[in-house]
């Protein structure tokens, strides 16, 4: 594991680090060819992936186009993109004109989705989460395409276990964890019926200080809201680490699609984290409830030994929310919802 870098306390430093390769990253984007094009990247991990990309090609000496999609909802997202060297292209997927006017690009890796907003809206969810990874993968039908899911696709399982693996089966709580599950039965049919090599990252949940798990929980310290400990177990990683896999799964992607869970290798005890960053933050967390006998948990192993451990560990992560947070450090506004147990989002 790399040596821990330096505690980050400012968005600059912050978004530097979680765009800074590693060698292994550098690496694999040395032995990568052609463009890369990122589809919905102006979400939460989108814009540190492609400075990660643009980065690691960057060191590797390979010229190629970092491609970035996304509505840009939000325009300084792509003003910043651009000045790091990223192109962007401002577009509705769904349109199928603006999804046929894409470049051409022989890696792709698709992170548009829906997840929140689905109970208002579940049509909308069915349409980015199913309908439109399979018109992706038959738009670019002769690439490498590697495709974000979700650990929801899986049911909660015993905290004993060491988490869900790949070959166990499914069982989606909630429409927007059966939509996630269309969505990988469409991407392994098309994988399947055009040869196009793919990968399918079921992750949970990726971490850094503005967002995630670690900063819901010491969000609602500070805030001396109560913490329910029915899902009382979670595995989290970091965002860096999973982008990395993101771009080193291009160059493992297979017909049929590998399967990997995306996650770090600790089953973690919510009453501890909080614990934790409770004490970093000189506040006792306020608990509520017990903890069940099950929660939503993936074991990563599989990852694991194609691409190594995650460079940072969940404690450490825990002292640096705790010390963004105690600087007032900025939030994203997006909670994770991770402690819902009936899949209503």
């Amino acid at each position: 594991m790399n040596a821990t870098p330096a505690i980050p306390t400012t968005d600059a430093d912050l978004d530097e680090l979680l765009s800074r390769p590693t060698a292994a990253d550098v690496a694999a984007l040395a032995a990568l060819d052609g463009d890369l094009l990122v589809l919905g990247a102006g979400g939460k991990m989108g814009p540190s992936l492609v400075r990660l990309a643009r980065r690691a090609a960057d060191d590797a000496g390979r010229p190629r186009r970092v491609v970035a999609v996304s509505r840009f909802g939000q325009p300084a997202v792509a003003r910043h993109l651009a000045a790091h060297g990223i192109e962007t292209i401002a577009c509705d997927l769904l349109e199928p004109a603006a999804l046929a006017a894409l470049p051409d690009a022989p890696n792709v890796v698709f992170m548009a989705g829906q997840k929140f907003g689905t109970s208002g809206n579940p049509a909308t969810t069915w349409a980015l989460n199913a309908w439109l990874p399979a018109q992706v993968m038959q738009r670019f039908r002769d690439a490498r395409i590697v495709v974000f899911s979700t650990g929801n696709v899986y049911p909660l399982v015993a905290v004993t276990g060491g988490g869900a693996r790949e070959d166990d089966a499914p069982g989606p709580i909630g429409e927007y964890a059966q939509s996630a599950l269309a969505r990988e039965r469409l991407v392994a049919f098309f994988a399947e019926r055009g040869g196009t090599p793919a990968a399918v990252l079921r992750l949970n949940y990726a971490v850094e200080l503005r967002y995630g798990v670690l900063r819901d929980l010491a969000d609602r310290i500070v805030a001396r809201e109560p913490i329910d400990l029915t899902m009382g177990w979670v595995n989290v990683v970091w965002q860096r680490d999973a982008n990395a896999v993101a771009l080193r799964a291009l160059a493992a992607a297979a017909v049929p699609p590998l399967v990997l869970n995306v996650t770090g290798p600790e089953t973690l005890r919510v009453r501890d984290l909080a614990g934790r960053l409770g004490q970093r933050l000189g506040v006792a967390p306020v608990f509520a409830g017990a903890e069940a006998e099950t929660a939503l948990l993936s074991n990563a192993h599989r990852c694991r030994a194609l691409f190594g451990p995650p460079t940072v560990d969940p404690y450490t992560l825990c002292d640096w929310v705790a010390d963004w947070v105690g600087r007032g450090g900025r939030s994203l506004g997006k909670p994770t919802h991770f402690d819902e147990r009936g899949g209503a989002f």
